[in-house]
């Protein structure tokens, strides 16, 4: 019960770090410098975590030799995946920045276990895996499109969401992309969070990279400082190391499929509780009961997917 518990407590995380690292960028005015805050704090604690547990954090170059070239791009799509949310939040809102991506993940993790990508042992779709797919599109017009039916500015709403919303979708098969990429780094490192750590300061050096070609300096993080800048705008890195280190921790104890269907329903509670209430600054955005139904129909979905399917 308790794992099951953490599970659910490591997807919270993550709508809570998107909602902080949207607080960060308002103060610093750009979403990559918000980033690549988040990104160097999470790699700073990975390495301290490392350095105190005793764990590996640079790689020789013999097993630098074995790890195919596509297995450092872990840190490349995490760094494009966590500033689209950056994005997405203000548009879209909590709920919408949660529900979008996943689908997307969902979707993207069916063709890379279906097609083996990412050196994946191949798992097929059949039938149950369809139906949770249609199940989980349900569930996804429940809560974005219902809702706006009927009202005067429908039309508007359509057609300034739609790319915003599909751009939530690519950045979830993204992260389900992430997920296959340092799953196989963390293979050939033999450690899940050594391929964490990995990841993360990949994709620190290529915020640094991008933030000094187009911002030129970092005078602007002082702006974050100050009167009226809350504490908790600065745990979004903190979030997302804890949000992997869950991971590394749960899978092997109640599984990948159970770790992802509890986490995802965290990820979902959690979108309501901020849009409902504008926690974090967020702007509060009133949940109506077609979008609870439409988060059931979703949960049940991924249950038929990552579970019984």
């Amino acid at each position: 019960m308790i794992t099951f518990s953490l599970a659910i407590l490591v997807g919270i995380f993550l709508p809570v770090q998107t909602a902080v690292n949207s607080k960060l960028r308002n103060f610093v005015k750009s979403p990559y410098l918000s980033s690549m805050i988040s990104f160097l704090i999470a790699t700073v604690f990975l390495a301290l975590t490392s350095l105190l547990t005793h764990s590996a954090i640079l790689i020789s170059p013999h097993t630098m030799a074995l790890v195919p070239w596509w297995a450092w791009l872990g840190g490349v799509v995490g760094v494009i995946g966590l500033t689209a949310n950056i994005l997405l939040f203000p548009v879209l809102g909590s709920v919408q920045t949660v529900i979008m991506p996943i689908l997307g993940q969902i979707l993207m993790s069916l063709l890379i276990d279906n097609f083996g990508w990412f050196r994946v042992s191949p798992k097929p779709l059949n039938f149950l895996k369809i139906v949770g797919a249609l199940v989980l599109i349900v569930g996804v017009i429940l809560i974005v499109v219902v809702p706006t039916l009927g009202t005067s500015n429908e039309k508007n709403q359509s057609k300034s969401l739609w790319i915003w919303q599909i751009a939530g979708i690519i950045a979830g098969m993204l992260v389900a992309s992430q997920s296959a990429i340092n799953g196989e780094l963390g293979v050939v490192l033999k450690s899940s969070m050594h391929a964490a750590l990995i990841s993360f300061a990949v994709g620190s050096i290529i915020l640094l990279v991008v933030v000094g070609l187009f911002q030129r300096d970092l005078t602007d993080i002082k702006l974050a400082f100050g009167k009226g800048k809350p504490w908790w705008i600065w745990i979004g890195g903190f979030l997302g190391a804890l949000f992997v280190f869950g991971n590394a921790y749960l899978v092997p104890l109640i599984g990948t499929g159970a770790v992802v269907v509890l986490a995802l329903l965290g990820q979902m509670l959690s979108s309501l509780v901020v849009d409902q209430f504008g926690l974090l600054g967020a702007t509060i955005k009133k949940i109506v009961p077609i979008q609870i139904v439409g988060i059931v129909v979703m949960f049940v979905g991924v249950a038929l997917i990552e579970i019984i399917g």
